[in-house]
């Protein structure tokens, strides 16, 4: 028989890769140069030069055994140990190679460590807005994800509701910093004070609760300001991370968890992740692809762009009257709409060839979600459209 429960997930088609295909359908009709499309995360930059060049050295020199061979279920005990010294070195954390499991990017990081530290029936904590597909990596492992509401005036934390969620039934606290759809960064300030809560809950509840910080835009940040690195401040901390953005490689689908050292039973994380790859055969990135991020492991594309595209989407916006947090990071900006109904305001949008995200699957109703990750000049002629649909559909005039 059929699954039933993935067989009623394709009647919950996500509205991200909904506006996607709408996108490329309608580019197919009138050129997709023409197509304003922010739907979908999906990196626009070059990969850094130097990764090319790696995998080239890599493919001319490397024996074949080694470069397209099974790598450990661990992970490449070199590539390994060369993360832990970049992380020990920028982050002042004593890594070694043992707390370090490589993964198929920021999911597979996510799908093991959500595993390491909860069992079915235990709750995992979520702060809106989130990525909706939180929803499935939890719920899928049997654990049940609640959601705080947002604090719109800046998407920090929403301490009071918050305290309000916990209950000695929560094993983990999941944070996205910089925030997929809002753009915010979350400051020192509110890292301490979540570090701060979970040590007192930790005494109150007796029993370990984990800090898991989803970091895939860590390295793409605005303003020149610096991001907290949250493992620094709460020990029971596993860090996922995925070069997908910062060496625009999504397609590589490779990444890694980083165990805080001082973490309960931080020496065996990793050894149990393996485990667990055993059950989900989420497992073995490629060997290639670990051989040459670990060479490049301090750099990153040229990510200006995108800061470039937020001042100019997020300096319009204003202009037009918009509703909107300023993003500190990613590539996502996050306005409120122009009415309740997000998703009717969206569809809208899509007459003048705008594709944009309604918020409602990112846990905040009212918002929609641009991703700039598009080329400038495209940024520009879409301002345009933006300008002229605000105009004719709710009567705004710059």
């Amino acid at each position: 028989m059929i699954n039933q429960t993935y067989k009623e997930m394709l009647k919950g088609k996500s509205i991200i890769r909904e506006q996607s295909e709408f996108a490329a359908e309608l580019g197919k009709e009138i050129g997709y140069d023409n197509v304003f499309d922010y739907s979908l995360g999906n990196p626009s930059v070059p990969v850094h030069d130097d990764y090319t060049k790696v995998m080239m050295e890599l493919l001319e020199q490397e024996s074949p055994a080694n470069l397209h061979g099974y790598s450990p279920s661990l992970g490449i005990t070199q590539v390994r140990l060369k993360v832990a010294k970049s992380l020990r070195e920028r982050f002042d954390i004593d890594y070694d190679t043992k707390h370090i499991f490589m993964t198929s990017g920021a999911a597979g990081a996510l799908a093991h460590a959500i595993r390491c530290v909860t069992a079915p029936g235990d709750e995992v904590i979520t702060f809106a807005p989130y990525f909706p597909e939180y929803q499935e990596y939890v719920g899928k492992t049997g654990a049940i994800l609640k959601v705080v509401p947002a604090n719109q005036d800046d998407f920090q934390i929403n301490f009071e509701a918050f305290l309000e969620v916990m209950n000695e039934k929560v094993q983990a606290v999941l944070i996205n910093t910089p925030n997929n759809p809002s753009g915010a960064v979350y400051s020192t300030e509110t890292i301490q004070k979540l570090a701060s809560i979970l040590y007192k809950k930790q005494k109150e509840y007796g029993h370990d609760i984990f800090l898991i910080s989803d970091e895939p835009y860590r390295e793409i940040i605005f303003d020149k300001q610096s991001v907290p690195y949250p493992s620094r401040y709460y020990n029971n901390s596993l860090s996922c991370y995925s070069f997908s953005k910062s060496l625009s490689l999504p397609g590589e689908r490779i990444g890694y968890i980083a165990v805080n050292p001082k973490a309960t039973d931080a020496d065996i994380i990793s050894v149990m992740c393996g485990q667990i790859s055993r059950g989900i055969g989420h497992n073995c990135p490629a060997s290639s692809v670990q051989l040459a991020v670990a060479q490049v492991l301090n750099k990153t594309s040229n990510l200006t762009v995108y800061e470039t595209n937020m001042n100019l989407i997020y300096d319009k916006l204003v202009q037009l009257g918009f509703e909107v947090v300023r993003p500190g990071g990613t590539f996502y900006i996050f306005p409120k709409a122009l009415e309740e109904d997000a998703k009717a305001f969206c569809i809208k949008a899509r007459k003048y060839n705008l594709i944009l995200v309604p918020s409602d699957s990112f846990g905040v109703a009212g918002y929609f979600r641009m991703a700039y990750c598009i080329d400038t000049k495209k940024v520009m002629r879409s301002l345009e459209a933006l300008e002229l649909f605000v105009k004719e559909e709710y009567g705004i005039r710059s």
